[in-house]
């Protein structure tokens, strides 16, 4: 393919990726904004108000409520759920260690959940979701005479952001301003090796995340008492949806250097407009707009809003703001530093090992559709397994700038020659026909698999079998 026509093809890929990621954020505030209104209707004060916008967002990202069942399931867990977070919330505000002991482990319970299949994932999301509300979202209080008590407000506010997100999120559909959710790439469930000394990856997981999470109440306890939070959600931002060693480093530098600026301009704001008032708000909301609708783009544009929009809402306690901010700073960088120390040495899983795997998978969904056999083709199989092969692309993109003069072969070369092969290899499903060079070269491509340095020319090889096919393909079909 001509550079300028593979370049042309990326930046319509990347404007209409801006473009969805636009109307999702929009219908995702709008359903915030309304949880939001309901909740201080509720429990007027800071703490209602940030639990309401960080379940939009949590539930629009998880997409829980993605079909009737996921809403259902949702709307009877959370309620169960949101009690037993509320008894942890209150358990690390009377007995920090023995709240903190329960966090641990409810937090290694919803990832060691994985292993038993696509079930077990939605509970262990569920589970999941109210524990990371408790390091965002400051202590509930209600107003004197208040009809609703306030370990109530919790669960009150979780039911109305499903329902505000579902009802948003299906009007949106309908009206085709949103497409349907696609399925997203699940990694395939392996059972338990039996006798094995190397557990399967979610329990690896699982376990790092715990190692993190012990380690960073340890640390925030013992020298940061009153900012102890920071610390522990910066530990499992970055080793949460651990994707390998490289995977976490990489978040980790980005959740550094966007916190950093976050908080600059938090200081910034707050220096010249002081911390109150309805331009805080506002500043605040505006942040988390930007923030998910540049989430896609760049996981450092979410570091960058989330950090200012807590920084805002979370005020700086009495304290100087310059004083504040870098207490913070320290936290932060505290807290990624043990995510990757967990990641890179208790039972670490290897990035290049998981984007092998997730290639293996996109090449099978291709053999699948391109297989004489299969009837109907489809291309969502493949089209989720590349996807997943692309969530890794940045890590290894950013290494390749880094290590391009000391090492030859680039990881990072394989997920591009692959995502090269997309667009004529769907032409080709949808097109019904079935080229018996390119299903050798499907084959190669999995033989090599086996061999790295042979994964990257058999990939170019598939790539040529399919000109072929573009040239037989009416112009929209290529690029």
């Amino acid at each position: 393919m001509p550079a300028a026509t593979t370049w042309q093809s990326s930046t319509t890929r990347t404007v209409d990726d801006a473009l969805r990621s636009l109307r999702e954020a929009s219908v995702t505030m709008a359903a915030a904004v309304g949880t939001l209104l309901c909740a201080l209707a509720i429990a007027p004060g800071p703490g209602s108000a940030v639990l309401a916008v960080v379940l939009c967002l949590s539930l629009s990202r998880s997409q829980l409520d993605r079909d009737l069942r996921g809403r259902i399931e949702a709307a009877i867990a959370l309620p169960v759920v949101g009690l037993l977070a509320v008894g942890v919330g209150l358990l690390l505000q009377r007995a920090p260690w023995l709240g903190a002991l329960v966090f641990v482990g409810g937090m290694f319970t919803s990832i060691w959940l994985r292993r038993f299949g696509p079930m077990a994932r939605r509970a262990g999301s569920l589970i999941a979701l109210p524990f990371v509300v408790l390091l965002t979202t400051p202590p509930i209080r209600v107003g004197a005479g208040s009809a609703i008590p306030a370990p109530l407000v919790p669960i009150l506010v979780a039911l109305l952001a499903l329902l505000w997100v579902g009802a948003l999120h299906a009007l949106a559909r309908r009206w085709r301003f949103l497409p349907a959710p696609s399925a997203p790439y699940r990694t395939p469930t392996a059972p338990a090796r039996e006798g094995s000394l190397r557990p399967i990856a979610s329990t690896r997981m699982a376990v790092q995340m715990a190692i993190a999470l012990a380690a960073s109440f340890t640390a925030g306890y013992v020298f940061f008492p009153e900012r102890w939070a920071w610390i522990v959600l910066t530990a499992f931002i970055v080793i949460s949806g651990n994707r390998g060693r490289l995977d976490v480093a990489y978040k980790s530098v980005l959740r550094v250097l966007g916190a950093a600026a976050g908080t600059a301009l938090a200081l910034t704001f707050t220096v010249h407009a002081g911390p109150h008032g309805a331009a805080t708000a506002l500043l605040t909301l505006a942040a988390v707009f930007l923030g998910v609708w540049l989430r896609p783009l760049g996981y450092a544009w979410w570091a960058l809003f989330a950090t200012l929009a807590l920084a805002l809402l979370q005020g700086f306690g009495g304290m100087p703001a310059t004083d504040v901010l870098w207490l913070r700073l320290e936290e932060i960088v505290i807290g990624a530093i043990i995510g990757v120390a967990s990641a890179w040495f208790v039972l670490p899983v290897r990035s290049t090992a998981v984007l092998r795997r997730r290639i293996a998978d996109a090449l099978a969904a291709l053999a699948i559709a391109t297989d004489p056999a299969t009837a109907p083709r489809t291309t969502d199989d493949f089209l989720a397994a590349v996807a997943g092969v692309e969530q890794l692309a940045p890590a290894f993109r950013a290494s390749r700038l880094v290590t391009r003069r000391t090492r030859a072969a680039q990881p990072a070369d394989w997920v591009d020659a692959l995502v090269a092969c997309r667009a004529p290899a769907l032409a080709l499903i949808e097109s019904g026909a079935t080229p018996p060079a390119v299903r050798r070269a499907i084959g190669a491509a999995r033989k090599a698999l086996r061999e790295p340095a042979e994964l990257l020319p058999a990939l170019h090889e598939l790539r040529r079998s399919l000109d072929p096919v573009i040239g037989d393909q009416p112009q929209a079909c290529r690029g």
